[in-house]
């Protein structure tokens, strides 16, 4: 090793000369499989020795590197390679300046070098072709060793696009519950001031842009809920109120027309702790789906019951699922319904399993008809 003394504000300074980066990169090559197996995954995979230099490369790396193989890499540190703004601050290079310590990157790599596993996101500013570039990046390091000697498999995967979808959506969302909040207000305002004979039209007018309104949202929360960003507020609640809340909505929607919506006898009013938005919107997906499945003449029932220290939520319907589309009914993007449809099961499932604690199932009969059931504990 080289001995100057290299300062550094964060991991380790020293490295190891070239010919024994090049004799650690044999001693890999000389693992059985070791090549096929690393070039053989999505992910953009580094191993780096204890200094943390790169003693190999797997192929795939060129989509993040354009112009550079294996070869070119040997010896570089992570951040060198990616060509990170922060890399050459301080001679001692990758990892040793002050903006290192909050690099998910290093941190990973020194956690594995350490004998640990760890996952971290890591953003970094590159320059590429005389221009800069913003890379998202999740990292995985694992660590293994060799001849006495604890290396870091060093796994990326580039979550950039993901990222900058999650940015849009954001916005996307923030921007149309405005406009549409201010349309349902201003209908609202008009409802009140036009003449008798066109009160009946304003209220279909309210009812759809409410509808609008709820629909983004729950696009919006089933989005923050797949992401783990969505607030849970439980308070307690009367389940039997909860319901017919629910059903009075959906009496008068589109989906209800030619269909009867009814409330089962004797809802229970047992007190329930729970998050009452998001309990509505997953009886009323359960209800949508109920009236769209039911065809014209039809009832769907709705019903609560206590069981058990547990309430259960039930929607009915008379219609008869194939089995084909039981199997299936929970997966994301299933529909029956054409393209661009089934998240309502699916987010029933979510919101209710991973946000309100509780479980959801269905049973369907070609006789008795089909229906799901929403099972909270009283207290979540």
């Amino acid at each position: 090793m080289s001995s100057t003394i290299l300062v550094t504000e964060f991991a380790p300074a020293e490295r190891v000369p070239i010919e024994i980066v090049r004799r650690q990169a044999s001693a890999i090559a000389e693992l059985p499989l070791a090549h096929e197996l690393l070039n053989s995954v999505l992910n953009f995979v580094l191993v780096l020795n204890p200094q943390r230099q790169i003693v190999f490369a797997s192929r795939n790396w060129q989509e993040l590197l354009p112009g550079k193989n294996g070869e070119d890499l040997l010896g570089l540190r992570p951040g060198e390679a990616l060509g990170c703004v922060h890399a050459h601050e301080r001679e001692a290079g990758c990892g040793t300046t002050v903006f290192c310590q909050e690099c998910g990157a290093v941190k990973v790599i020194l956690t594995s070098l350490a004998g640990q596993h760890d996952l971290q996101e890591c953003h970094l500013t590159r320059v590429l072709d005389c221009r800069e570039e913003a890379l998202d990046l999740l990292v995985y390091g694992t660590p293994f060793r060799i001849k006495d000697e604890t290396y870091c498999l060093f796994a990326v995967t580039d979550i950039g696009h993901e990222k900058r979808r999650r940015a849009l959506e954001q916005i996307f969302f923030h921007d149309v519950l405005n406009s549409a909040g201010g349309l349902t207000g201003l209908a609202q305002m008009l409802g009140e001031a036009v003449a008798e004979e066109l009160r009946d039209d304003m209220r279909l007018l309210e009812a759809g842009l409410h509808d609008l309104l709820e629909q983004v949202q729950a696009q919006k929360d089933l989005a923050a809920a797949e992401h783990s960003e969505l607030a849970v507020k439980p308070v307690p609640l009367n389940p039997a109120a909860v319901l017919q809340e629910v059903v009075l909505l959906y009496e008068n929607h589109l989906a209800a027309r030619d269909r009867k919506l009814c409330l089962a006898p004797d809802p229970t009013t047992t007190e329930l702790v729970s998050d009452p938005t998001l309990l509505k919107r997953v009886l009323g997906n359960l209800i949508k789906n109920a009236l769209e499945a039911a065809k014209p003449g039809q009832t769907v029932l709705a019903g609560c019951e206590e069981v058990n220290g547990f309430v259960r939520f039930s929607v009915h319907n008379p219609g008869y699922m194939l089995k084909p589309a039981q199997l299936q009914v929970f997966s994301r993007s299933f529909t029956t319904k054409g393209l661009g449809r089934g998240l309502g099961t699916y987010s029933v499932k979510l919101l209710t399993e991973q946000y309100l604690k509780g479980q959801v199932g269905f049973a369907s009969d070609p006789q008795k008809g089909t229906t799901f059931f929403v099972l909270l504990p009283q207290q979540a």
